[in-house]
């Protein structure tokens, strides 16, 4: 039985995919399986995953659904791994990623997960540098108050998670279609402490077939997450974190909808909002300005930049 179970859900991006499969092949610790769960690729990206006859990977085939938590979860459903270390298909990871993240583990047998730092990388692979550095290091312990408030964030090729503390959780939420990683990494912040290794050993690639490109349901996705973090988050100002940005995203989604022209949706959104922002003055003017908008002339609303900003 292996220590770690590779887990990589795929979906055509065959020249990412590989780069990402060689940079598990090439890691110094030796002791993983691979699971690659494919969403039913186009014949590129199958032929591809044929060719990898090596014992230690194994393929999960699968119909398409555009649904990456069902797409993990399946792939996960078959691991045998002590741990199982997320990599999507298109990032990459260093050569000692799993090895010192797996030490650090070791060093703190009271922490059932871990990340590291990362690196972001453009398509070719070229560094993208950071507009702003935290001279705050990166926390560990119990941080699930961190990550709700987003005053830090974790990326999906940077975690390791025992396969039991995985399952105890719940594993991915397959409703959750968008902030579906961020949701499970606050479920299991709840349930441990994390341990953190703060060198970036992990890349993560910015290109233009990010799934999460569709801005209006990325907001119903972290609309929907608010509404579940509300309902189990323990402390009350948390709990009222979570309502306020509830409130706050319903705007986002609003205004999402009404950038891509579908003004009735945005009303749409903001009206079925109601219910559960009308606490908030700020949300009302908020709403008044994404009704407004698209009627008033733009000279007007020139005007109202210029002495209400």
């Amino acid at each position: 039985m292996p220590s770690v179970s590779i887990i990589i859900p795929a979906f055509n991006r065959t020249k990412f995919l590989r780069l990402a499969i060689e940079s598990a092949f090439a890691q110094t610790y030796a002791d993983w399986e691979m699971i690659v769960a494919d969403d039913g690729s186009d014949e590129e990206t199958q032929q591809y995953l044929r060719s990898l006859a090596d014992p230690k990977v194994r393929i999960v085939w699968l119909a398409h659904s555009g649904n990456p938590s069902l797409v993990r979860n399946a792939a996960a459903a078959v691991a045998s791994g002590r741990y199982l270390a997320f990599l999507d298909s298109d990032d990459e990871w260093a050569p000692e990623k799993l090895e010192k993240q797996l030490a650090a583990l070791h060093d703190r047998p009271q922490s059932r997960w871990s990340y590291t730092a990362c690196r972001h990388v453009d398509e070719n692979g070229e560094l993208i540098p950071k507009k702003r550095l935290s001279a705050t290091p990166a926390p560990e312990g119990w941080i699930f108050e961190q990550l709700l408030t987003l005053k830090i964030g974790i990326a999906m090729p940077t975690v390791i998670a025992e396969r039991g503390l995985f399952g105890e959780v719940g594993g991915f939420d397959e409703r959750q279609r968008f902030g579906e990683f961020h949701d499970l990494c606050l479920r299991l912040a709840l349930q441990g402490e994390v341990v953190v290794v703060r060198e970036p050993l992990s890349s993560v690639r910015t290109h233009d077939e990010h799934y999460s490109s569709d801005q209006i349901a990325n907001q119903k996705g972290w609309l929907q997450l608010y509404q579940k973090m509300a309902g189990i988050a323990e402390q009350p100002r948390l709990r009222a974190h979570c309502a306020r940005m509830r409130a706050e995203t319903s705007l986002k989604l609003a205004a999402a909808h009404a950038n891509s022209g579908d003004y009735r949706a945005a009303c749409a959104a903001l009206a079925h909002a109601v219910s559960f922002s009308w606490p908030y003055p700020s949300w009302w003017w908020g709403a008044l300005k994404r009704v407004i908008r698209p009627i008033v002339p733009d000279d007007l609303a020139a005007l109202h930049r210029r002495f209400y900003k």
